[in-house]
């Protein structure tokens, strides 16, 4: 039997939840004649039938299948509640369902998609989406409604984006949900970013720095002055790695301001203002104003002109430690794109103090990835691989990891220390820094993947990309 054989549709799924599964030992797998057919390993086939027609309301046969075939279907099509985290089980509302499944098996996003006949609902786990539930186009603008209502948005206007925010209560946790509403073709498409208050576990020595690293970026954020910037795109850690630095910066005679979009994290003694364009309050009005507060470190969370850029380097200039990200491949392309943008490049030499581009990487399943000689072909055509390198580890699925091949990520990190020399090539434009990286050593992110795929960590399918740009 393959592996894809053991997936069952999402139609079917969503009958019953993940508790109920594990709990009774069922799998529905199709339906047939107006029922709805079961798999399970219970012998007690006929007592079991009678309870679930009881506790599920609709007709059903069962059939019987050896456990380790069912066990397969559960972890294949069900993932199963971390013990510290069963108290969040099931409820009757759909909505807080989706919301608290979410958050117990450490999704970072939902999406709520509308199509021409049905609707559907996405977890992004691990950085890779998946489709969780299907649910009948009639039951979809009860239930955005709701999300909108709660959101304190207004559900009359479904032909402009709107955004928002949730704040969940439980009994165990609290956490805010970012709401962002795009209207579409076939209704109002709703993306919810879960947004945690907990800080506790963001440690900058637990992020995937070497200790060469770790050394180079701590000396880098305590400056009394200066920039550092971290670049990467959407989901790769940026944020973490920001507020990791914040939490070793706060100390009770430091000052910290940030202007962020949005405030993922609370951090006590820091003051966090949230971005308001809408009302004028943007990266660069809210850098003004921070000038005139006496902040010994600033956040912005985001350079996205010359403006801001311009705004950012007054204040370093000024005698402020300024931290914030910026959207680009590497960590010389972040130097690049600053004198594209217009910023002097004296200026960017004279106050940049630290350039870092990262990624997050899927690491492979311990327990199911397989080893392979190395093929030419597995790589991008233009890239040379090392001699060293003669094998390496594919993905395979078990149950272990849902069959995806990978469990967890890790981060990896391209360094980049402004030096006086490096400052040198800086003033005088001179972009082509090859020998310079070559002479000091430094490692660049498609290095660091080799290295993943070289200790088994990861495999080349997940760092493709960044081998093509090497």
């Amino acid at each position: 039997m393959t592996r894809a054989s053991y997936h069952i549709s999402v139609e079917l799924q969503q009958l019953i939840s993940a508790d109920q599964a594990y709990q009774y030992r069922i799998v529905p797998f199709k339906k047939e004649d107006n029922k709805t057919i079961f798999y399970s390993d219970i012998t007690d086939i006929a007592g079991l039938t009678q309870e679930l027609i009881v506790f599920l309301g609709y007709p059903l046969q069962i059939k019987y299948i050896e456990t380790s075939i069912l066990d397969r279907y559960l972890s294949t099509n069900y993932r199963k509640q971390s013990s510290e985290n069963q108290t969040l089980a099931y409820t009757q509302d759909f909505l807080e369902k989706v919301l608290l499944t979410a958050k117990t098996i450490g999704s970072s996003d939902i999406h709520f998609e509308p199509f021409e006949n049905s609707c559907r609902i996405r977890y992004r786990l691990d950085g890779k989406l998946k489709e969780q539930f299907r649910i009948p186009k009639g039951e979809y603008p009860a239930i955005i409604n709701r999300i909108k209502n709660q959101a304190n948005l207004d559900i009359s206007q479904n032909r402009l984006p709107q955004d928002g925010r949730i704040t969940v209560k439980t009994q165990h946790d609290e956490f805010d949900i970012r709401v962002s509403t795009l209207p579409s073709m076939n209704g109002e498409s709703i993306v919810l970013r879960i947004l945690s208050k907990d800080t506790s576990g963001i440690q900058l020595d637990k992020l995937g720095f070497t200790e060469e690293e770790l050394k180079i970026y701590k000396e880098g954020v305590r400056n009394p002055n200066g920039i550092v910037l971290i670049s990467g795109p959407t989901g790769s850690g940026k944020t973490t790695t920001l507020y990791a630095t914040l939490k070793i910066l706060n100390t009770v005679d430091t000052k910290i301001l940030t202007i962020e979009d949005p405030i993922e994290y609370t951090l006590e003694g820091v003051m966090q203002i949230q971005l308001r364009e809408d009302i004028g309050l943007d990266f660069e009005t809210a850098l003004k104003t921070f000038l005139r507060q006496d902040p010994d470190v600033i956040m912005v969370g985001e350079i996205r002109d010359v403006k801001t850029a311009n705004m950012a380097i007054r204040a370093a200039l000024t005698g402020h430690l300024v931290l914030s990200t910026i959207h680009t491949n590497s960590a010389w392309a972040t130097i690049s794109r600053l004198i594209d943008m217009g910023v002097p490049a004296h200026l960017i030499a004279s106050t940049l103090n630290l350039s870092v581009a990262q990624r997050l990487v899927r690491k492979l399943c311990g327990y199911c990835k397989k080893e392979q000689l190395i093929k030419l072909d597995d790589f991008p055509s233009q890239f040379i691989v090392p001699k060293t390198l003669d094998k390496h580890y594919v993905e395979q699925g078990c149950d272990k990891c849902f069959h995806t091949g990978y469990s967890g990520r890790k981060a990896i990190y391209e360094i980049l220390p402004v030096t006086k020399e490096l400052s040198t090539h800086i003033k005088n434009n001179e972009l082509q820094i090859d020998d310079y990286l070559y002479k000091y050593e430094i490692k660049q992110l498609s290095d660091q993947a080799i290295q993943l795929i070289s200790d088994g960590e990861t495999s080349i399918n997940e760092v493709f990309s960044l081998l093509k740009n090497a």
